[in-house]
């Protein structure tokens, strides 16, 4: 048996580093037509969708451990993209180049912190969670950041071991459904539901650091080897820690005009009908991995290719993941 740890690494390596894809614009037809294409950032991405598509659902999220269903059109999640960047400059002091750090399941508000982060011109880091040591050896410590992280943003029930990473700030979403506050205040740690509705509605992004262009090329070359279009559906249940999760459950849509059907803690049992319903037209596959620790959000394991097989449609692999 094997014990797991954990650790924070960028989100910017993470992508570029996992699939085997180059950051260099898609060379196809199909790429070529992408909507984002051309895009000199991650915030221009969401600010192009907004502008040819207000109004159709871009990201619809279902918890089945609670029943929760919500559905975010551009012009919604954009809202709240932009008050979470006001949080993060105005209130957290964030500034371009600054560390953010984002522990937290697959859930809609880590997707509005991901674009966030970018937007602002900040480095987003998630916790990567591997297993690698023996569960009866003591477990070592992570080593501290180079550099403070200027926010952690992280779920209210992993709040214990977020204690020792070294934020500035600590923001705690309690992930209830219909954004409720924290189940209890804790000190020094500020409420995401409390401190995000007064901030502003837009956002005036800066300048994208010249790294957010390889992240844009290579959701761009992703999409198009997909052949993603806007009528996709992306049904995804990775989570903001993995490149699965952030690159093909995030950026490739995105790029595409698509839209993403998040599912935390799926039922395997409901699946099938789920995509009938939203017409999902694609399901981005979740490479293997070992086994972790059992947490809150642990759930029936998702056999994707059957799911995909017997509702007729695409399993997507990013490239290098099997």
């Amino acid at each position: 048996m094997s014990a797991t740890s954990s650790r924070l690494v960028s989100a910017a390596d993470l992508i570029l580093t996992a699939p085997a894809v180059s950051p260099a614009e898609p060379g196809t037809s199909t790429g070529s037509a992408l909507p984002g294409v051309g895009a000199r950032g991650v915030a221009e991405l969401l600010a192009r969708r907004l502008a040819a598509d207000p109004a159709r659902p871009l990201v619809t999220f279902y918890d089945d451990a609670t029943g929760e269903r919500v559905e975010f059109s551009a012009t919604t999640l954009d809202n709240w993209v932009a008050k979470t960047a006001n949080l993060l400059v105005d209130t957290l002091g964030l500034g371009p180049g600054g560390q953010v750090a984002m522990d937290l399941p697959p859930h809609w508000l880590a997707l509005v912190i991901a674009l966030a982060t970018w937007s602002a011109s900040g480095e987003l880091l998630v916790v990567e969670q591997s297993q690698d040591r023996a569960e009866t050896g003591p477990q070592v410590p992570e080593p501290p950041a180079a550099t403070p992280l200027d926010a952690l943003f992280v779920a209210q029930d992993r709040l214990d071991a977020a204690a020792d990473r070294g934020a500035d700030e600590t923001v705690a979403l309690s992930l209830r459904p219909l954004g409720g506050r924290l189940t209890r205040s804790v000190p020094g740690v500020l409420d995401y539901a409390v401190e995000v509705p007064p901030h502003g509605d837009r956002f005036g992004a800066p300048p994208a650091p010249a790294a957010q262009l390889d992240l844009v090329r290579v959701a761009l070359r992703t999409a198009a080897t997909w052949q993603l279009g806007a009528s996709d559906r992306l049904l995804v249940t990775a989570g903001p820690s993995s490149a699965t999760g952030l690159l093909g459950g995030l950026l490739a849509p995105l790029a595409a005009g698509a839209s993403i059907v998040l599912c935390r803690r799926p039922d395997p049992d409901v699946l099938v009908r789920r995509i009938q319903a939203e017409r999902v037209t694609a399901i981005v596959a979740t490479p293997p991995t070992v086994d972790v620790a059992p947490t809150v959000d642990v759930a029936p394991t998702v056999d994707e290719v059957a799911v995909a097989a017997t509702a007729g449609i695409r399993v997507l692999h990013l490239p290098g993941s099997g």
